[in-house]
């Protein structure tokens, strides 16, 4: 029987955590372990700890990704830098030049907030997302009436 890595990855959780902050997928936090895709899984769900310190480092990653999504979508200004260096008579200078840059509204980037925060108004089928809600409750009607 194999040995299990667990203790080496015990060890690793804050660098994990620090892997999912930076935005690795599961796949590359596997590789960096050594470890399959499918032994993280059973990680995932035998220690609490593992799958905690993933979703802590997951947090502000995806925080700062709706961010930049919102900033898109309503349009926004960038200060961008760019330097030169020119040889003027064997004498280099640099020149360091700053402009602000304008990106317009993205209507991309709104149709995808819009539907993932207001579903209620901006799905794509309102009749699939009525009938999902219908089969919860039904879901939920069977459940009651089978733990009497």
């Amino acid at each position: 029987m194999a040995k299990s890595k667990w203790p080496q990855v015990k060890e690793r959780l804050s660098l994990i955590e620090k892997w999912a902050r930076d935005g690795l997928t599961e796949e590359q936090i596997a590789k960096n372990l050594g470890i399959s895709k499918s032994t993280l899984n059973f990680y995932k769900t035998e220690h609490p700890d593992f799958l905690d310190s993933i979703k802590r480092g997951r947090e502000p990653f995806i925080a700062e990704v709706e961010n930049a999504l919102v900033n898109r979508a309503l349009g926004m200004e960038h200060k961008e830098s760019k330097t030169y260096i020119r040889d003027e008579g064997g004498k280099v200078t640099r020149y360091k030049e700053e402009t602000m840059k304008y990106y317009p509204p993205d209507v991309a980037a709104c149709n995808i907030i819009l539907k993932n925060k207001d579903k209620k108004n901006w799905c794509d089928n309102p009749q699939k997302l009525d009938m999902d809600r219908e089969l919860l409750e039904f879901r939920k009607e069977m459940e009651r009436l089978n733990n009497f």
